[in-house]
């Protein structure tokens, strides 16, 4: 699983118009399956997300983890993290799970967090989604299961 996690004072998320998910500080992470990944890609992922330390401690170093701060989640599916950029000009997605494989393991993801004492909130996947955010920092961090 691929995810992008960005530490945000605020996010949300819109489906036709309408807020669908919203958390005040704490992390917006967009989520992608890949091809041949399973329960157990999803739960460490989420477990290195939670226990990625990159909150302010009371010195201002990057210091805190999720669980330290009281912040919230987020999660948000975006199959394009899969996109193939290396030949051509338009990228290629055939290295992202298939949607029903990619919906449970999205699930899974979102779970995996709740389960720790994470407030999650969502978007809807495979919509075409909204995101607002105010990134803090910004950090922008890269991950793979």
């Amino acid at each position: 699983m691929r995810a992008l996690i960005q530490r945000v004072s605020e996010a949300a998320v819109k489906v036709d118009g309408k807020v669908v998910g919203e958390i005040g500080p704490g992390l917006l992470v967009l989520v992608c399956a890949m091809q041949g990944d399973n329960a157990e890609n999803a739960r460490v992922l989420a477990d290195k997300i939670l226990k990625l330390r990159i909150f302010r401690d009371d010195a201002g170093r990057m210091n805190r983890a999720l669980t330290d701060t009281g912040g919230s989640a987020l999660v948000v599916s975006q199959f394009t993290l899969a996109a193939d950029t290396s030949r051509g000009n338009r990228p290629g997605f055939s290295t992202a799970a298939a949607p029903d494989e990619g919906e449970q393991l999205y699930e899974l993801f979102s779970k995996n967090l709740s389960d720790a004492g994470i407030e999650v909130a969502n978007g809807v996947f495979g919509a075409d989604m909204a995101v607002s955010l105010i990134n803090d920092g910004p950090v922008t961090i890269w991950m793979e299961r």
